[in-house]
């Protein structure tokens, strides 16, 4: 390619070509997942910590108990 640029010049224009072509379906599939993620992941990430947290809190308040009755 060092012998002829116009060859590079023109390979990156195809390769330009062929991301644009691609760019509105990579787009789409992009918003797709953040809509997946927004509404199936993060609400039970949330769930699945508040009830982690409430077991610590369960095994945290049994601990005291048994160190008051010792």
């Amino acid at each position: 390619m060092a012998d002829n640029p116009g060859k590079f010049e023109e390979f990156g224009r195809k390769v330009d070509a062929r991301v644009q072509q691609f760019t509105p379906r990579l787009e789409e599939e992009v918003k797709k997942i953040i809509a997946y993620l927004n509404d199936e992941v993060v609400p039970k990430v949330r769930q699945d910590s508040s009830e982690a947290v409430r077991a610590v809190a369960e095994q945290l308040r049994r601990l005291a108990d048994h160190l008051e009755r010792r």
